[in-house]
Order: structure tokens, then C-alpha cells, then sequence
């Protein structure tokens, strides 16, 4: 998939990762597949010829049979329709899916909170059925909602249009009271809460292991920003895909409740710069080669640009 040219100090770096990649018991092409209409579809029309997906993902050791299968699956879970033109095959997110995505995206790709004032948000799920409930404490996880107890979710500071887009798309808007809050005991106690409701030293080591992984690339591309177009892909593809995985299980809770030297910080610092430094390569990879039912792939749309703080087009 690298454009033919010179090999560069991030190729290098690259091939350690997707040998270590591909070299996992499981590849979990769902979750890779996901990542790359999050990332480079969705913010460009969010449609794909088949055939282009798997081409993209045939370098992270991806089978065709394995992107068909996935595909159908993450369809049969209404993430993703099909629409046939001709003997193609061409896929887009469902409504529901889009609103997934927007949650996740502001998620991931969002500055950090740089205060808070104090307040919790609170949803009390008192009367839910065993099905409904586990569907709401999973999809509020997402959004970074930590169980206090099995009917209580709590978290300090969460995007309220993603909270209300689903709480409407699980059909629980009026089953579920929300509240907000304060605390007004000891100091110490909510970072003992929080503790208890995420596993943050869990995380934090993740974080740690996922710098440990991509220093390697940041360095490179700090050394010799040239890169291959089909390399920026695979790299921010990989990048995305690992910090997501981490993400979305972290409630971003403010610094007053973290660890001390909590790794997500910097974890978001290499994840910006590798991004920043990789996506306008990326871009024209995705441009040259992905076809969509009207031709190759539309340009990025304006809240593309508003990733990490801002990509910036120009040097």
C-alpha cells in the first residue's frame, strides 16, 4: 500500500507496528474497520466501494473474507448499510451510526477540559428492565459514565447533545431521571469514588504502553517529516485505532481526580502531534485511491479540520 518511494525514517518505525499488528492472536477486523470509517470516511462522505475497504485494510493483514464478514456484521448490528450499483457493493453509516460516531469523535478528537466547576451529572436508572439497563450503563460507558451502583452513572463533566442523542436512540428518555450535582464532603473522597467507579491505574498503564509504542514513530516524523502517503495511512490508522481502544473507556475525568503523572496526558500530546504531522499525507492517499458510488472521495468536511485543536492546511 506505500506510494512508490523512497523508504523513509517512519517506514521503519511502521514496520515494527504492523508486524506487531498483524502478529495478534485475534485481528479484530470489526473493531479496525470501525476505526477507519471514523477516521477517514466518515469525515469525507462516509461511503466506501467495498472493493476500497479492502484494499485498505488488505496491509494490516486483513483477509477479503474477513472484510466481508465484518462488514455484514457490523450491517446486521445496524452500524452500516449497503447499497448495490451494478455488481459493487457500497457502504455508509446508518443514522444510528452517524450518531455513534459524532459522540465518538468528539470524544477522541476534542481538547481536554481545561477546568471543571465542580458539578456531576448523574443518571439514575430506577424501574429499567435488566436488558434495557445494561444497554444504557454500555452505551453511557462510552461516553465516559462510570457505574457508583448498578442503577446510578455518574460523570463530571459529559457532552450534553450526546447524552440526550442517546438517551433518545435507546428509547429511555423518560425512564431515565438525570440529575447534577456537587460535592460538598472531605476532598479526598470523590478521587476515592472515582477510583472505585473507573479503573484508572488500569488505564493509566495502558496509556503508558501506548506512548512506549508510538515514540518510536513521533521521533521519526520529528526527525524527517517526508512521508509515504500509504504509510501516513497505515500509521494513523494504527494510531487511532490504538488510542480509541483506550478512549473510549476513559472518563476524562478532571485533573483533581486523576493519578498523579497521569499518562493520558501525554498519551494525547503524541497522539495530536503524529496526527497533525501525518494527515495531510494521509489525505491525499485517501483522495488517489478510495472510490465511492459517485467517484474517488470527496475532501474532508469543516469539522475535520477541527481535530486536536486544529489541523493546520498550510506549513
Amino acid at each position: 500500500m506505500k506510494a512508490n518511494h523512497a523508504t523513509t525514517p517512519v517506514d521503519a518505525a511502521l514496520a515494527g507496528l504492523i508486524e506487531e499488528f498483524r502478529a495478534r492472536p485475534t485481528i479484530r477486523a470489526g473493531s479496525l474497520i470501525t476505526t477507519v470509517f471514523g477516521d477517514s470516511i466518515a469525515p469525507r462522505g462516509g461511503s466506501v466501494w467495498l472493493g476500497s475497504l479492502i484494499a485498505l485494510l488488505k496491509d494490516f493483514g486483513v483477509s477479503e473474507r474477513l472484510v466481508r464478514t465484518s462488514v455484514f456484521r457490523l450491517a446486521k448490528d445496524g452500524w452500516l448499510e449497503s447499497e448495490q450499483i451494478g455488481r459493487r457493493s457500497y457502504y455508509s453509516l446508518t443514522a444510528d451510526g452517524r450518531d455513534r460516531f459524532r459522540a465518538a469523535t468528539h470524544r477522541i478528537y476534542g481538547e481536554p477540559r481545561p477546568s471543571w466547576d465542580g458539578q456531576w451529572r448523574l443518571l439514575l436508572l430506577p424501574g429499567l428492565a435488566a436488558a434495557k439497563r445494561d444497554a444504557v450503563r454500555r452505551e453511557c460507558g462510552w461516553l465516559g459514565f462510570g457505574a457508583l451502583t448498578t442503577n446510578v452513572l455518574a460523570h463530571p463533566s459529559p457532552d450534553d447533545q450526546d447524552l440526550d442523542s442517546t438517551l433518545d436512540r435507546l428509547g429511555v428518555r423518560d425512564a431515565v431521571v438525570v440529575l447534577q450535582s456537587r460535592d460538598v464532603g472531605e476532598p479526598g473522597g470523590m478521587q476515592r469514588l472515582a477510583a472505585n467507579a473507573w479503573d484508572l491505574d488500569e488505564l493509566d498503564r495502558g496509556y503508558r504502553t501506548f506512548v512506549e509504542r508510538f515514540d518510536a514513530a513521533r521521533g521519526a516524523l520529528a526527525k524527517d517529516p517526508g512521508v509515504n502517503t500509504g504509510s501516513a495511512f497505515l500509521l494513523r490508522t494504527l494510531l487511532i485505532q490504538e488510542y480509541r481502544r483506550l478512549l473510549l473507556r476513559d472518563p476524562q475525568l478532571p485533573a483533581e481526580l486523576l493519578p498523579r503523572n497521569w499518562y493520558g496526558a501525554e498519551a494525547y500530546a503524541l497522539c495530536r502531534e503524529l496526527y497533525r504531522g501525518l494527515f495531510r499525507a494521509c489525505d491525499a492517499y485517501l483522495g488517489d485511491t478510495v472510490e465511492t458510488a459517485g467517484g474517488p472521495l470527496p475532501p474532508p468536511d469543516s469539522d475535520y479540520y477541527k481535530r486536536f485543536g486544529g489541523l493546520r492546511t498550510r506549513e
